[in-house]
């Protein structure tokens, strides 16, 4: 053990509280920032179902939306965002809900084959 005595002084205190209150928002940057990004737990899941039958993907550029393009907009332009079953009041951020996935939510950048041009 050691023979130094344990300081216990309020300039000691205060120097450990301002390092601490330093340290949470680095932690926030780099440990757990990525965490935001992830899929909330209603989210649709690939393996949903109805998302297997209408070929949802929640990243439109890896969807089959070239090939299976709907009419109103080019096949680039066609993602949730700019559907008409997008439910905006629903959700939040990037995540909203859908009249396709009742009580789940789509991302606002994915694509499904009844994406259906947004009217007005």
């Amino acid at each position: 053990m050691s023979d130094k005595p344990i300081s216990k002084s309020r300039r000691d205190a205060v120097k450990v509280m301002l390092g601490t209150a330093a340290a949470i928002p680095m932690i926030n940057l780099v440990g757990f920032g990525t965490a935001r990004a992830s899929a909330p737990a209603n989210a649709v899941a690939a393996d949903d179902p109805t998302a297997v039958a209408l070929k949802y993907n929640q990243d439109a550029t890896k969807s089959e939306r070239v090939a299976a393009a709907r009419p109103g907009a080019p096949a680039e332009e066609q993602h949730c965002a700019t559907c008409q079953f997008m439910l905006a009041d629903q959700g939040e951020g990037d995540w909203k809900g859908c009249s396709l996935f009742p009580g789940k939510l789509i991302n606002v950048n994915g694509w499904c084959s009844s994406w259906t041009l947004k009217a007005g």
